[in-house]
């Protein structure tokens, strides 16, 4: 009776383990998602920085 009530018990905990390890996955999918996202906005704000200097440098190219 010992080694059927080990193994279930062997069992539980690796389950256990194994949705703790789940959740711990998500939750870093999750912060990887939102810096990806953080970044793209960054990139994107940078790309309009250097697209406005650009048409600045060019007018001032052009009046020389």
């Amino acid at each position: 009776m010992f080694w059927p009530m080990f193994a279930v018990a062997v069992g539980f905990v690796g389950l256990a383990v194994l949705g703790v390890l789940a959740v711990r996955v998500f939750l870093e999918a999750q912060r990887l998602g939102r810096q990806v996202s953080d970044s793209a906005q960054r990139i994107s704000r940078a790309a309009e920085d250097l697209e406005r200097a650009s048409m600045s440098a060019a007018r001032a190219a052009d009046s020389l």
